[in-house]
C-alpha cells in the first residue's frame, strides 16, 4: 500500500481547535458540549466562544496553502518514484470490483473538519486500490495520458490563480496566452497560415478532442443553413469511417442530424484502414442523386483503434471540389507530427477547414488540453455566440472589435487557463527535446513490434506508423473463431497480473491486442518485460501446434 514517505504538519482540524457545531474545542480539535470554547479552536456554526472572538474558516490561507502544498507535492512526486521503485504496489489495472469504495467511506460527509494527514491517508489505502495508473511505465493500453513536470506546474498555476477567461475582459493574459501559444504550435506544425491568428482563422483549447468534433460539426451545420436553409436540416448528412472515433457520431446526434444521415464508411486491410477516397466520392454523388446535402467530413490521423490514417491530400480535394467542411481528428498522431519525418501524415491540411490534436495525450500537458484551429473563425464564432447584457464590455477597451472573445470558440461560458501549461511544457522543455522524447516512444514501439514479428506463435495486424502496435496471437489452421477467443484469454489473464496493461480492438472481425508506448516513464525495460509476461500467458495456447 502506497505511503507517502513526508510527515504531515499543520493540519485542517486537528491541532488547530477548527469546530463546526455546538462542541467545545479545547485546542485539539475535539468537540463535544454545547458550545463552550477554550484554547486557540475556532468554532464555526451555532456555538458561542465565551467573549472570545470567533474566527471563520479562511478557505484560502497563503500560509497554510504554503505547508499543505509542501506536503501535497511531495505525496504526489512519492507516487511516482513509487511507481518506478515498487511497481508490485501498484497494479496498472485496478483489480476492484464495482461498488467497492462505498463501503469503506462514510454515509455521509463530516459535521467538523478532518486532518489532511487522515485524507491522505485514505487516499493511500482506500482510492489507490481502485486508481488504474495510466502514469506506470507499464501502461500500454488505449492512449497514454501523458503528464509532466512542466504540464503538473502549470495545472498548480492555474489552479492557484484560478481565473474564468471566457472574455477578453475577464483575464486579458488568458486570452491572448492561449492566442500566442496556439500560433507557436501551428508553426511547429506548419499548418497553413489560414489557421494562425493573423488572418481569419486561429486557434482555441477545447478540454477534448469530443469537444472539438462538436463545435466544428456546429459550425459546418449552420454555415450549410444558411445557404439552404434551416427546414432542410434532415436532409444533411456527414461522412467519416468505421474506424472514426464514437465521438463524431455523438456530435451528428447533439447537432440534430438523423442517425440515418451519418455515413460511416467501410474500410479494410488494403488501405491499413484508412478511409477509401473512392468509396466517399461514390457515397457523396449517391446521396447528391437522391436530393441529400452533403457537409462534413472528419478525417482521422491516427485512429484510437489501430492508429490508422486517412489519406488527406485525395480527401481534401473531395471536399473542395463539393464545397464540404472538411475536419482532421488528429487527437493523438497530430503530436508525432511536430517531428519533421512525420509531417508528411498531414500532407493536404492546406483543404481543411479544422484540425485538432490532444496535448495531453503525447505532447506532455497533463489533462485536459486539446487544441483546434478553423480556417474561419467567424463560423464558429456565429455557431456559438450568446451576447447576454452581463457580459457586454462595461469599460472602454480600444479594437473592442477585435477582441477575442473564446466564450463564442466553445460550449460552456467558463474556461480555464489552459494555455498556461502548454506555454510551460514549450517553453521548459523546447521543441527540440519534445520531438525527441516521442521518437522515443516510436522507438520503443518499433522494439515490441520486433518481438512480435520474431515470434512465429504471434503476427503484427498493421503497419505501424507511430507508437501503436496491434498484434495477435496467430491462427491455427486458420480458424478465426478459435484464435479470437485464445486472445481474448491471452489480454484477460496479462492484465489480471496488474503487472502491465494493454486493450484490444476489432479489425475486419478479428480480435486484435493493441500495446500503445506513451506514458512519460516508459523505458525499455518496461517493454522487454511487457514482452516476457505476454509470452508467458501466451504459452498455454502455444505448446502446440493446436494451442
Amino acid at each position: 500500500m502506497f505511503k507517502p514517505q513526508h510527515m504531515y504538519d499543520r493540519e485542517f482540524g486537528t491541532g488547530n481547535g477548527y469546530s463546526n457545531g455546538n462542541g467545545y474545542t479545547n485546542g485539539n480539535g475535539h468537540t463535544n458540549g454545547n458550545g463552550n470554547y477554550n484554547g486557540n479552536g475556532h468554532v464555526n456554526g451555532n456555538g458561542k466562544a465565551n467573549g472570545a472572538k470567533v474566527v471563520k474558516m479562511k478557505p484560502m490561507d497563503s500560509e497554510l496553502l504554503r505547508e499543505q502544498g509542501h506536503i501535497m507535492v511531495d505525496f504526489i512526486a512519492d507516487y511516482y518514484k513509487n511507481l518506478q521503485d515498487s511497481p508490485q504496489d501498484f497494479p496498472v489495472l485496478s483489480q476492484v470490483q464495482p461498488g467497492y469504495l462505498r463501503d469503506m467511506l462514510p454515509d455521509s460527509a463530516p459535521e467538523r473538519p478532518e486532518s489532511l494527514k487522515e485524507l491522505l491517508d485514505d487516499v493511500s489505502k482506500k482510492i489507490m486500490p481502485g486508481i488504474t495508473h495510466w502514469q506506470s511505465p507499464s501502461y500500454f493500453a488505449y492512449y497514454a495520458s501523458s503528464t509532466s513536470v512542466a504540464g503538473f506546474l502549470g495545472e498548480m498555476l492555474n489552479a492557484g490563480l484560478s481565473v474564468v477567461g471566457f472574455t477578453w475582459l475577464t483575464s486579458p493574459a488568458a486570452t491572448e496566452l492561449e492566442i500566442i501559444v496556439l500560433d507557436w504550435l501551428a508553426k511547429l506544425l506548419q499548418l497553413p497560415d489560414h489557421f494562425l491568428s493573423t488572418g481569419n482563422g486561429g486557434g482555441v483549447i477545447q478540454g477534448t478532442g469530443c469537444e472539438a468534433v462538436l463545435v466544428v460539426v456546429l459550425a459546418a451545420r449552420d454555415r450549410i443553413l444558411k445557404k439552404v436553409g434551416k427546414t432542410l436540416l434532415p436532409q444533411l448528412v456527414v461522412y467519416g469511417s468505421d474506424q472514426t472515433h464514437s465521438s463524431f457520431r455523438k456530435a451528428c446526434l447533439i447537432g440534430g442530424i438523423h442517425e440515418e444521415n451519418i455515413r460511416l464508411l467501410k474500410t479494410d486491410s488494403s488501405t491499413n484502414y484508412g478511409m477509401p477516397p473512392e468509396s466517399l466520392e461514390e457515397a457523396i454523388s449517391h446521396d447528391l442523386a437522391k436530393g441529400f446535402i452533403p457537409f462534413f467530413i472528419c478525417a482521422t490521423v491516427g485512429t484510437t483503434s489501430s492508429a490508422a490514417v486517412d489519406p488527406l491530400v485525395p480527401l481534401g480535394n473531395i471536399a473542395k471540389k463539393y464545397g464540404i467542411w472538411l475536419h482532421v481528428d488528429a487527437a493523438y498522431a497530430g503530436n508525432a507530427c511536430i517531428c519533421p519525418e512525420y509531417r508528411k501524415f498531414i500532407d493536404g491540411i492546406e483543404n481543411a477547414d479544422s484540425f485538432n490534436m490532444n496535448a495531453h495525450k503525447w505532447l506532455f500537458a497533463n489533462q485536459t488540453c486539446s487544441p483546434l484551429w478553423v480556417k474561419d473563425r467567424y463560423s464558429l464564432i456565429d455557431a456559438l455566440k450568446t451576447n447576454p447584457e452581463y457580459l457586454e464590455f462595461k469599460v472602454k477597451v480600444s479594437k473592442k472589435d477585435t477582441v477575442v472573445n473564446y466564450k463564442d470558440w466553445q460550449i460552456s461560458l467558463s474556461r480555464r487557463f489552459r494555455s498556461l501549461k502548454l506555454w510551460m511544457v514549450l517553453r521548459l522543455y523546447g521543441s527540440e527535446n519534445l520531438r525527441n522524447f516521442i521518437r522515443d516512444h516510436v522507438n520503443l514501439a518499433k522494439h515490441f513490434e520486433d518481438y512480435v514479428a520474431q515470434d512465429p506463435s504471434f503476427e503484427v495486424v498493421t503497419t505501424r506508423y507511430f507508437s501503436l502496435v496491434c498484434f495477435r496471437l496467430a491462427p491455427v489452421d486458420g480458424d478465426e473463431d478459435q484464435c479470437n477467443e485464445r486472445n481474448r484469454e491471452l489480454l484477460a489473464a496479462v492484465n489480471s497480473t496488474g503487472k502491465i496493461f494493454i486493450s484490444h480492438t476489432a479489425l475486419s472481425g478479428k480480435f486484435v491486442l493493441r500495446f500503445a508506448v506513451g506514458a512519460p516513464l516508459t523505458e525499455e525495460k518496461h517493454v522487454t518485460e511487457a514482452w516476457q509476461i505476454i509470452q508467458k500467458h501466451a504459452s498455454k495456447f502455444t505448446r502446440n501446434d493446436h494451442y
